[in-house]
């Protein structure tokens, strides 16, 4: 076939629908090993309302782009559009996310103490940046605030080692200078620049699964369930499954880890080591049917004596439900539950490894030599929201077919 498309997640699903809307000639199959599309994005009905059983996703509303794409599967009068409430609880109090942009919202005494924490903090006076990620969090945010917040929950979140990290991805946080944070203390509004999924969509009536579902269905001839990748021969573009069928492309688009494949044929040891060098961190997803009194969407948890780090009030983002799931890092987990409305996923996050980005590009760039792609977030590595994914899968499309 002309095209190999390893993983019907949503990178793999855009490349895929995409490369059929442009020619429905051209010969493609997707392999996915579960058996059903999805990914990290799949949706299941628990207590009568839809439960993303891979986190809290959301269509950012900033690529409209994207959106048009995906309308054609899910019409754009099946999604809802919200403006973002998200919280962190602190000590027990909630103030609204980003912790700097909101700290009007906390009392006199308490936003003092965090303004004279930032007044010191190294970006204020003058400091360089520097190369570790916990030195980095104090230097941008002051002692109070990392010692309250973003030390303890990116603990919760990536691991206890935070200094395996790099701080090469640190400029997506929201960034708020000091002065926007003594303007919001003085007016009581929130400054600086807005956080992601700032306005976002969730479906009405479904759980976020339901787009990748209809993109899945869209082209259910051309996809293979059950298929277990196990080896790949880069010179001769073939990959093997499980259950010993072959398969083989003039050009391979990997969306899956790379530490999936067993066996790696024609790979240079050094690109293959450096595979062995990459991260990741995985989560547990638990429904509990109790109500929160709460409008935000979903709120952050830094103590350290809770084990989740995140939770999603559904029925904020999802008419007529109840209840909530937590998100927990799996090695924070006593044990795995096993329980019906609990949901395990080994890749959840991969990690912002100090040394991640040589090791990416230099995968990546010796892949595409042989015609493999690496794709979304586990093919690229790197933490990619699922509208991110979609505009990456068309954009490869695209070129591949000019």
């Amino acid at each position: 076939m002309k095209y190999l498309i390893l993983g019907a997640g949503p990178a793999g699903l855009s490349f895929a629908n995409r490369i059929f809307e442009r020619s429905k000639e051209c010969s493609f199959l997707v392999l996915e090993a579960e058996r059903e599309a999805g990914g990290l994005c799949k949706s299941k009905e628990i207590d009568g309302s839809p439960l993303d059983i891979g986190g809290g996703h959301f269509l950012d509303t900033r690529r409209p782009n994207v959106n048009e794409f995906l309308f054609n599967f899910l019409p754009e009068n099946e999604w809802n559009t919200f403006d973002r409430n998200s919280m962190i609880c602190i000590k027990g109090k909630m103030i609204n996310h980003p912790f700097e942009a909101n700290i009007w919202q906390l009392d006199v005494t308490e936003q003092v103490e965090y303004l004279k924490s930032i007044a010191m903090a190294g970006c204020n006076t003058g400091q360089s940046a520097p190369a570790l990620f916990t030195d980095w969090i104090y230097w941008k945010l002051g002692d109070k605030i990392a010692n309250d917040y973003m030390i303890p929950y990116n603990q919760k979140v990536f691991g206890e080692n935070l200094n395996q990290l790099g701080t090469y991805w640190l400029e997506k946080l929201p960034n708020v200078s000091f002065e926007e944070t003594i303007l919001s203390c003085l007016t009581r509004k929130a400054y600086g620049t807005e956080p992601g999924h700032s306005r976002f969509l969730y479906p009405k009536k479904y759980g976020y699964g339901e787009v990748w579902n209809r993109m899945a269905q869209n082209i259910k001839d051309y996809i293979e369930y059950g298929k277990v990748i196990k080896s790949i021969d880069f010179d001769k573009r073939m990959v093997t499954t499980s259950d010993g069928d072959s398969y083989a492309a003039d050009v391979i688009i990997s969306t899956i880890p790379w530490m999936e494949f067993e066996q790696m044929k024609g790979i240079p040891e050094n690109i293959k080591k450096g595979i062995d060098q990459l991260r990741y961190s995985s989560i547990q997803i638990e429904y509990k049917d109790e109500n929160i009194s709460s409008d935000a969407q979903w709120i952050y948890y830094p103590n350290l004596e809770l084990d989740y780090h995140r939770i999603l009030v559904r029925k904020n983002f999802c008419p007529n439900s109840r209840g909530y799931w937590t998100e927990t890092n799996l090695n924070r987990v006593g044990s795995v539950h096993g329980m019906q409305n609990s949901f395990s996923n080994k890749y959840a996050y991969p990690l912002n490894t100090i040394n991640k980005p040589e090791i990416v590009n230099r995968l990546l760039t010796w892949a595409r030599s042989k015609s493999v792609f690496g794709l979304g977030r586990w093919g690229e590595w790197s933490h990619y929201n699922s509208d991110v994914v979609v505009e990456l899968g068309i954009n490869l499309a695209d070129k591949l077919t000019m």
